[in-house]
């Protein structure tokens, strides 16, 4: 009885506010008077709903993923059928296109059904009071402004009522029924008319026939209740039946042409958006890593929002286009060949990361891992100390870099800072040092094996003797590098690190890094300290751009809503070393991959010799590996293409990868670039002047 008095109530004060707007909006606060009225409708006019940001690859047509908290896409008017307008007009307000944004005939006709009823069977919301009352929610700052917007009370319908006629006033009806149909709820995570037609049925708006009009029509009222997707569809078919009868009252639809539908079964072809990098459906899980570190380059760009959070907000809300700098081929052929050189230990992260130079731009993310956070089939942690599941096969850390974790020891690739910092101070590439098997420096060391001196030996005993910058690095020869950096001085060889982009990731690195320590750093120039393989891949790629330091990009262009391009995708480069030294530091890194070069003082071997082969071209670099074989990497160039190798356990650094594993990541490179530059045509380094290879 309450319930019905309270609804006979609401009605009547509904049509008592119509008949008599002075008297009824007396009574109401001053928010809603006729001054703030006025402009409140203007701010609801105004609305922007939130929308999907689509991410796509540099193809502009291969989708990456979506960012989104509510499924939605803007749509033009012209850009729905019409049968799905007038099987909305239908269901939701018939008399919409005549009536100034109430509709006093439906006031009454809901409340006579629900008096006869005993409940509430019919609303008397024209699609411009639910299009108000929805504007209103989104342009909600608060929860007490949210439930202000939905409470049903005689004050916010009258309000509502007002609203809507000053809204009918400063739009179209077809203005209107746009807005309307992109803002309505829909159910599952739909919502507006775009993102329903792709949960539903997997077209666009345009594309939706009669029977799946009135069945998304029908699902306004009641998502959850016609649920086609959930239920025994019942429900749905009852729903979608009413319409199509509604649709023959007002003369949209000859009783035919309805009976013909109503006899058909509701034809579903569900989709499941994907969102923040998972659930791709019809394209590979393997754009997941390079898709996570877009995010979260996206949450440090500033013209995106002053916080993380807020930026972050803009992505899932904000409604943008964005073209990456993903190729989809290479990235297929990255996570082909990592996943070819899996290791029987299949805790062991194996990836590559492939960059342009001259540019920073990346072009793969390749990892044998599955972007997923579902690790409950995943294997025991690689920590014996540690009681819990690895990150192996499936995990979401950031292990090809971009996070705020710390990375990997990269061993002797670390040798080019110390040979960049020498070419850089004027010691040219044959500057000869006799370099013993084991050599003691003056760099402090807390061992006693030589008097309390670092004293690092070489890897094998045939690399003794005397060696230049080409030998030195092509053979990697420790000796050699460690009396280069007591020569040239640690703290030059760290501040070469950091103009290279490196970053202190662990208490220790920055403790021996800092400028009362970083002097007394020998070991660094053997990769003693941690980097991801993101910023390790960027400082070959800088090589490879002639000295010109870009920062590592995953956008091509950003498009916000409105079709305006932004200038956050624009590469930030700028000439980090001088351009002599650079060609100086790929010639003797040539020697890594290639022996016998002519003009080149190379020594009897490379350590990589197999990526110049398997690339078919000329290709500099330096490979790595660590103490006890932790990590191994390769880091090499060509004037068109930059790729970084690696492989460790990044759940404990302790776990070795092997002996059998060293080459790997030298395999791994020299495939990528074999295929991702097969019928590209061969572009060669520039060498070096006479006067930085030769000290005459």
């Amino acid at each position: 009885m309450y319930a019905l008095l309270r609804t006979s109530l609401l009605a009547g004060l509904a049509i008592a506010a119509l008949v008599f707007p002075l008297a009824a909006m007396a009574g109401l606060s001053a928010k809603a008077g006729f001054d703030s009225i006025d402009t409140l409708s203007v701010e609801v006019t105004e609305t922007d709903p939130p929308l999907t940001s689509y991410v796509y690859a540099a193809d502009g047509e291969t989708l990456v993923s979506l960012f989104y908290d509510e499924f939605r896409r803007h749509v033009a008017l012209d850009e729905v059928a019409p049968v799905m307008q007038q099987a909305m007009v239908s269901a939701e307000d018939s008399r919409f296109y005549t009536h100034n944004g109430v509709d006093y005939r439906g006031i009454v006709r809901a409340m006579v059904a629900n008096n006869s009823s005993g409940g509430v069977e019919q609303g008397a919301s024209t699609i411009t009071m639910q299009y108000v009352r929805g504007a209103l929610q989104l342009n909600a700052e608060t929860i007490d402004e949210v439930i202000a917007a939905t409470e049903q009370t005689a004050t916010r319908k009258l309000t509502e009522a007002r609203l809507a006629m000053a809204v009918e006033e400063q739009l179209t009806k077809d203005q209107i029924l746009e807005r309307y149909l992109n803002q309505a709820y829909f159910g599952h995570n739909a919502y507006g008319i775009f993102a329903a037609a792709q949960v539903y049925f997997s077209k666009h708006p345009s594309e939706l026939n009669l029977q799946e009009s009135a069945t998304l029509a029908g699902l306004v009222q009641a998502p959850s209740a016609y649920d086609p997707i959930t239920s025994d569809q019942t429900q749905a078919l009852g729903r979608r039946n009413w319409v199509l009868d509604r649709m023959v009252d007002i003369d949209y639809l000859s009783r035919g042409d309805a009976s013909e539908v109503r006899g058909l079964p509701i034809e579903l072809q569900v989709s499941d958006p994907p969102n923040s990098c998972i659930g791709i459906q019809g394209t590979p899980t393997e754009f997941g890593f390079f898709c996570d570190y877009f995010r979260r380059w996206w949450r440090e760009q500033d013209a995106f929002g002053a916080t993380p959070a807020e930026r972050e907000r803009e992505l899932r809300q904000g409604g943008y286009t964005i073209i990456t700098t993903l190729d989809p081929d290479i990235q297929k052929m990255a996570n082909k060949h990592v996943n070819d050189a899996q290791s029987e230990d299949s805790r062991l992260a194996h990836g590559a990361v492939v960059m342009e130079p001259g540019t920073g731009r990346i072009k793969a993310m390749g990892l044998n891992r599955t972007f997923s956070y579902d690790q409950k089939h995943n294997g025991p942690h690689s920590n014996p100390s540690f009681d819990r599941k690895g990150n192996y096969p499936n995990t979401v850390n950031p292990v090809l870099g971009g996070g705020a974790e710390g990375g990997y020891q990269a061993g002797s690739t670390f040798k080019v800072f110390t040979m960049l910092a020498a070419l850089d101070a004027g010691y040219p590439l044959d500057y000869n040092i006799s370099s013993p098997n084991r050599v003691a420096t003056s760099f402090v060391s807390a061992t006693t094996a030589c008097g309390g001196r670092w004293c690092p030996k070489n890897g094998s005993a045939a690399m003794a003797g005397n060696r230049d910058m080409w030998s030195g690095f092509g053979m990697s020869v420790n000796t050699y590098f460690a009396q280069l950096i007591d020569r040239v001085g640690a703290d030059k060889t760290v501040e070469m690190a950091e103009r290279m982009g490196l970053q202190w990731r662990s208490e220790g690195d920055a403790y021996y890094a800092s400028e009362e320590r970083r002097s007394g750093w020998g070991p660094f120039t053997l990769g003693v300290s941690d980097v991801q393989p993101i910023e390790m891949t960027n400082v070959f790629n800088t090589l490879a751009a002639e000295g010109l330091y870009c920062e590592p990009i995953p956008a091509l262009r950003i498009i916000d809503p409105e079709g305006q391009e932004l200038d956050a995708a624009t590469p930030r480069c700028h000439q980090e070393l001088d351009e002599d030294v650079a060609r100086a530091a790929t010639d003797a890194a040539r020697c890594v991959t290639e022996t016998q070069r002519k003009g080149a003082q190379c020594g009897p071997w490379g350590t990589s010799k197999i990526v110049g082969a398997l690339a078919g071209r000329p290709v500099a670099g330096k490979s790595g590996t660590t103490d006890g074989d932790r990590a191994s990497w390769f880091l090499g160039y060509t004037p068109q293409l930059t790729v970084g190798a690696f492989m460790a356990d990044p759940d404990y650094i302790f776990n070795p990868v092997g002996k059998s594993n060293t080459t790997k990541s030298k395999e791994t490179a020299g495939k990528i670039f074999r295929d991702a530059l097969k019928g590209v045509e061969e572009v060669k380094f520039k060498p070096p002047s006479r006067d930085i290879m030769y000290g005459d």
